[in-house]
């Protein structure tokens, strides 16, 4: 019963709001008797609720029932705005403040402000007007809010929206030909795609990720989709942890990042090449890595690790045991910078996690000569530069011997990539060759300080020998001098 009277209240309402916003509107009146379109979408217009009349948007006299007056020039009627005029049109209220307020409305008024900034405001192909109006997404006469299932922006809309113009490839070609037109069909193999695709509202789509008004181009550094921008575009979602909740996976995944070497030098030292969210994840297809493919996604950046560890004995291990294979020893995303300390038998090494000294032996004692071997080429090359140092502060010219100790460094390098082969025996063979660099830049070196202290003895025999003459000579002028007299 009290369900039934809420109806008959509602209906009673909108018979109201009908009648009042008809009364003074002429142009609706007449228009909705012959039955057109326009008129029948206008009724359900929020426009049409706000008592805003036909009028607001084409101009004229809308109280006048005389066509001649109510469609007259001087009566400002302007007809069906064209171009860019549509948009202007919607700017002269929704780009007022005054005149949003008088109508109960918190929208923001800078949509009109956004959209000329944005890349739906360049020209169209016709060379009149910009790409899109306010009209193209939001409709015209059955304009609804975009809390209204019925919009074409309401969030389960929107992805269907973008890709009538977005799927379309003779579309798109006039605008931009190597902008992929497969978005859409990706976007539904992707989790936000999925899970809105069943409904779900609060999932990313177009522009949760693009923005609205005011979509720029991923080259624009005000784009939200701007590399070094992407990770907090994702993370309005995914550190947001009561946004998050009903989905049950962790909301600290910005918080790691930007921890990671790859966040640090995204977002600190911006370097645009380094991996954002999107890198790994994927763009419209967006899906956590698989356990099995998570190499792969690593792999096309760090190839050659990559290449070492297919060929490894950890890939049959890893793989019988359903291990993922780059994140089981770097992590996923809190990634941090590879130092030795990863490799060997002790403290933060990554190899004890597996292997030790009654578990997997062999592999235990291959990580503990490799750490072994690391930490020999640290100090061969240590004990270099210390004595390069020592020799160039004395002014001795060690430039070649300096240049000679690239390679051990390159040496050191290599090791660092050699490591995810697991193979001793090639590993050993570029550490030792960097060993020997080290071993004979020592000797140079050592050799050049030897030659300064031989030349400072003899420097300083020779100076008591010319001493010893010039004090010897003048004692034999004074001698010559005396008997002259």
């Amino acid at each position: 019963m009290n369900r039934l009277k809420r109806i008959l209240i509602g209906a009673a309402m909108l018979i109201i709001v009908h009648t009042v916003a008809s009364a003074d509107d002429q142009c609706y009146t007449c228009h909705s008797g012959l039955g057109d379109l326009p008129s029948e979408k206008f009724a359900k217009d929020i426009h049409f609720k706000k008592g805003i009349s036909c009028a607001a948007c084409h101009g004229g006299d809308a109280k006048s029932d005389d066509m001649d007056i109510a469609m007259s020039k001087k009566s400002g009627y302007a007809g069906v705005p064209k171009g860019n005029a549509i948009s202007a049109a919607c700017a002269a209220c929704h780009g007022s403040e005054e005149k949003m307020k008088k109508y109960g409305s918190t929208l923001p008024t800078d949509q009109w402000k956004e959209l000329q900034t944005s890349v739906h405001a360049r020209t169209s192909f016709t060379g009149k007007e910009n790409i899109a109006q306010c009209t193209t997404c939001h409709g015209s006469h059955g304009i609804v809010s975009v809390k209204n299932p019925a919009s074409p922006v309401y969030p389960a809309n929107v992805t269907k929206l973008c890709s009538e113009c977005h799927s379309s490839a003779t579309f798109m070609r006039a605008y931009n030909p190597s902008l992929p037109v497969d978005q859409m069909e990706k976007y539904k193999t992707s989790v936000h795609g999925m899970k809105h695709g069943k409904g779900d509202v609060k999932v990313a789509e177009c522009a949760s990720c693009h923005g609205s008004h005011g979509i720029r181009s991923v080259s624009d550094t005000r784009s939200t989709i701007y590399p070094a921008n992407l990770p907090m575009t994702c993370a309005k979602c995914h550190s947001n942890k009561e946004y998050m909740k009903e989905y049950k996976i962790p909301v600290d995944q910005f918080e790691k990042y930007s921890k990671s070497v790859h966040g640090n030098a995204l977002m600190v030292k911006k370097d645009l090449s380094a991996p954002a969210c999107n890198d790994c994840h994927g763009n419209h297809g967006a899906v956590p890595p698989g356990v099995q493919s998570i190499s792969k996604v690593c792999g096309t950046c760090h190839a050659l690790n990559a290449e070492l560890f297919s060929a490894s004995p950890h890939k049959k291990a890893f793989d019988e045991k359903n291990l993922p294979e780059c994140e089981t020893c770097h992590s996923n995303h809190e990634i941090l910078h590879a130092t030795d300390d990863l490799v060997g038998t002790s403290g933060r090494a990554v190899c004890i996690r597996c292997h030790s000294e009654t578990n997997n032996v062999k592999g235990f004692a291959v990580a503990k000569t490799m750490r072994s071997m690391i930490d020999s080429l640290h100090y061969h090359q240590q004990v270099a530069e210390t004595l390069l140092t020592a020799a160039e502060q004395k002014g001795m010219e060690v430039a070649e011997a300096k240049f000679k100790l690239r390679d051990a460094h390159q040496a050191d390098l290599q090791s660092k990539t050699l490591v995810h082969s697991f193979n001793e025996e090639k590993f050993r063979e570029v550490v030792s060759k960097g060993i020997s660099v080290a071993e004979l830049v020592q000797g140079e070196a050592q050799q050049s300080i030897d030659e300064y202290y031989f030349r400072r003895k003899g420097l300083g025999v020779s100076t008591l020998i010319i001493t010893v003459l010039a004090v010897s000579l003048f004692f034999y002028i004074r001698r010559i001098e005396s008997k002259g007299k």
